[in-house]
Order: C-alpha cells, then structure tokens, then sequence
C-alpha cells in the first residue's frame, strides 16, 4: 500500500510540471474590432465552371481555392450560414483567380472596410466591390402558432447588357399568402443599392413545425418620382420579354439575401434574383 500510495505522489507531481511546462494554447485571433465580411460574386456571366473562382486572396493571404471554390451568383465563405472572414479595418486588396490551375487574375481591387459585419459585391471585373453594412445585430423573431416573420434584404445589380447597369428602380414585392395582395419589400433601390432587413410575414404550411413557405415574388419598375410603371419585364432564355416573377421558401426566423443580377436585356445570362441564407 505505501509502495502505491507513494507511486501515486510521484504521478501527480509529474503531472504537475509537464501542464506547467507544456500550457496548452489556443491561438484564436479575437473578432470583436475586426471587419468581418462576406463575398458575393455576381458578375454576369454565364452559370459554367469555367467562370467559377478557384482562388481568393485577401491582401495576399489565401483566403479560399478550388476546396471550396466560389461558384457564379454565390457567397463565401462557403458552408454553414452566419460565417464570415475577418481582416484588420482599413483598406483591404481582394484578388479573384479562375482556372484549374488558379493562376488567371480576373480580379484585383481594393476597398475599405469597417469593423464590424459587412456583405462586400463584386458585380464588374473592372470596377471596385460595393459595401454593405451587414445589419447585424439582428432583432430577435417572435413566433405564433399560425405565422411569424422571416427577413429579406433586396439588392440591385441587374446589368441591361454587357457593361451597362440598369437605369430603373426596383420595388421588390411579395405576394401575401392571406390576402393574394402584392406587399413592398421596402423601398424601391437604384443600381448598386439594397433595401434594409425588410419583415414577410410567413404563413406555415404545417402548423406543428419551425414554420416555412413557399412565396411568389415579383418586381416592378419605379419611375424617379416614385410612380410605378409597370411589371419588370425581363428577356428568358428563348429570347422573349416577360413580366419577372419567381418563387423561394422562406422558413420564420431566417434571413435571406435576394440579388436580382444577369442581364435584362439578354437572353443569357438571362436575369434572376440569387437567393442566399444569412441566418
């Protein structure tokens, strides 16, 4: 027994200087005076594999490769909703490589960025991305039995054609599951712009759930002075104008990004709103 009692002792003191002499270290870099930011990609091109990114670098650090590359009209980082890079504030040179090989430098512009989250477009090759304070904090959602409220934020990058942004304003609506009636997702935005987190009120299909629907969405062309004039309408892949209406499941309490990008004007890239999970 003493024999044990003793090897006991000389275990623990080992113990004691191996975890003073080897202090296990988490080296994570604290985020809360960061710009944090995530990157969307939609300049209009066509949905191919060969106009996907195989390479981001974020002042010359690798920050994405052909793992996970970042695919036409989408976002990184890629994965799980609610991630986002973070870099030192201030100015911050983005470069955007295609090819297997990850050696054709498509794109090479530097923006500033804030501390704090931020959505940072890319929509020209030639032209610097467009910043978007994130809107985080978001407010809290409260649920009822019947419905509740998902979030929308609308953004403005349709192109008419090949190097010509579009001129007209868009009024983003929704078609109310109650009433059939066509509800405005904020105000109507220019080119280049986005509404705020705008609330849609979801109606569950299946009471006994999280709740989610699938909505119609529609876009109408606003004038300077705010009068509506008409349905967006938009060229399809067959070569002929429709007024533009789509549809996307919105599950309460989520956030979702909607980017109306491609040509108007063109059969293809023909246009369409990209829809991207936030939260």
């Amino acid at each position: 027994m003493k024999i044990l009692k003793y090897i006991s002792l000389i275990l623990a003191v080992v113990l004691m200087v191996s975890c003073e002499k080897h202090e296990i270290m988490y080296d994570a870099e604290p985020v809360a005076d960061m710009a944090e930011f995530q990157l969307h990609y939609y300049v209009p091109v066509t949905a191919v594999a060969a106009n996907n990114i195989t390479k981001v670098e974020v002042n010359n650090k690798l920050f994405a490769n052909t793992r996970a590359p970042l695919a036409t009209y989408n976002v990184i980082p890629s994965g799980a909703v609610g991630r986002f890079y973070a870099v030192n504030p201030g100015s911050v040179q983005i470069k955007m490589y295609q090819g297997a090989d990850m050696t054709t430098l498509v794109y090479d512009k530097t923006v500033t960025l804030t501390s704090g989250k931020q959505n940072v477009v890319v929509h020209d090759f030639a032209q610097a991305p467009v910043v978007f304070d994130n809107g985080y904090p978001y407010i809290p959602n409260l649920t009822t039995i019947t419905d509740s409220t998902a979030w929308v934020k609308f953004y403005n990058f349709l192109y008419e054609s090949p190097g010509v942004p579009t001129t007209k304003k868009l009024q983003y609506q929704y078609v109310s599951t109650r009433t059939s009636a066509l509800v405005n997702i904020g105000a109507p935005v220019g080119f280049g712009e986005s509404t705020g987190w705008e609330k849609i009120t979801v109606v569950k299909t299946d009471l006994i759930s999280q709740g989610a629907r699938t909505i119609t969405f529609k876009i109408k062309e606003v004038d300077d002075a705010g009068v509506v004039i008409g349905d967006l309408q938009v060229m399809g892949t067959g070569g002929a104008f429709a007024a533009y209406t789509a549809t996307s499941s919105l599950t309460i309490a989520r956030r979702y990004h909607h980017t109306m990008a491609g040509y108007r004007a063109v059969a293809s890239p023909n246009s369409s709103v990209r829809v991207f999970t936030a939260l």
